[in-house]
């Protein structure tokens, strides 16, 4: 058996959970897989996957191998990437995290213009609003909002964000404008719970910040959802500029305390410590930050 195929067969199924989906993604026979996995414990004297009839789980010498294989395989990726890169440009997988709005605004379409240029790129798009873990989910590059306090993890900023204050004018017509950030205690506004601080909005900066507790009927994981909520006039969304701009745009929102500055992120592509960043990583970072620019969202 080959060392590459036996590790690459672990990986998979370490990471989908079972010998079925791994196959499928590895594009061989789930007997073939399990086999390959086999084989690979028998080499290292060890076991690496704990199974049972429902899923399949690490053992602890399995986690240590998932926490280093697939950046193994990435780097040798690379290398045979980069031997033959001369005239067929990058090739290989890039594996790419990124927040559910975020990615479905401006990432998948930001890939598909970077793919344009590469076609012998492949991309595996993961969108979650968690903050994955680079290493053991095999992901090679993450595009994240605000600060990272994850010691392990390099960031490139790319730019800043901004949120806005925002609601329909039906709902102003008939609950009233807010004159300055006190009065939003009085509004009903719509809770985004992916913000850092969800029922606590802040304005400017400094000497200048006020901060208020805001409260609503409607709660939501999704700034997406949030805007949707306030045009249908439910209440107060505060949400950032690249989710607010077409509502903005067809008036369906209008701004709410413009000249009460709000607040600001980072947005960085951020990936892992200690390790070569591949160059179609490096090539990928470098045409997004051009591209959020272009773009006009932050």
């Amino acid at each position: 058996m080959d060392l590459i195929d036996e590790l690459r067969a672990f990986v998979a199924t370490a990471q989908t959970g079972s010998f079925t989906a791994a196959a499928g993604q590895l594009g061989v026979s789930n007997r073939l897989t399990s086999k390959y996995v086999a084989e690979l414990e028998t080499r290292l004297g060890v076991r690496l996957l704990q199974r049972t009839t429902r899923k399949v789980g690490l053992t602890p010498a399995g986690e240590d191998l998932l926490s280093r294989a697939p950046a193994l395989l990435d780097d040798l990726d690379d290398l045979i990437g980069e031997v033959s890169e001369g005239s067929r440009g990058f090739q290989g997988v890039i594996r790419i995290s990124a927040s559910v709005s975020f990615g479905e605004i401006w990432v998948a379409g930001m890939l598909e213009r970077f793919g344009q240029r590469n076609p012998a790129l492949s991309f595996d798009l993961r969108l979650s609003d968690r903050h994955v873990d680079l290493a053991s989910e095999g992901i090679d590059l993450a595009f994240r909002m605000g600060r990272s306090d994850t010691l392990s993890l390099k960031a490139r900023k790319l730019g800043g964000f901004s949120s806005h204050l925002v609601a329909s004018p039906d709902y102003l017509a008939r609950r009233g404008r807010p004159q300055d950030p006190a009065a939003l205690a009085g509004h009903d506004c719509i809770i985004d719970t992916n913000r850092r601080t969800p029922r606590r909005w802040s304005f400017g900066s400094g000497a200048d910040e006020a901060s208020v507790t805001v409260q609503g009927r409607f709660q939501v994981n999704s700034a997406r959802a949030a805007v949707e909520l306030a045009i249908k006039g439910c209440g107060l969304a505060y949400a950032p500029r690249f989710v607010l701009r077409e509502a903005l745009a067809a008036g369906l929102v209008v701004p709410v305390l413009p000249d009460h500055a709000g607040e600001t992120s980072a947005l960085s592509a951020v990936y892992l410590e200690g390790r070569v960043l591949p160059r179609k990583v490096r090539a990928l970072i470098d045409f997004a930050a051009e591209d959020i620019r272009a773009a006009d969202l932050l």
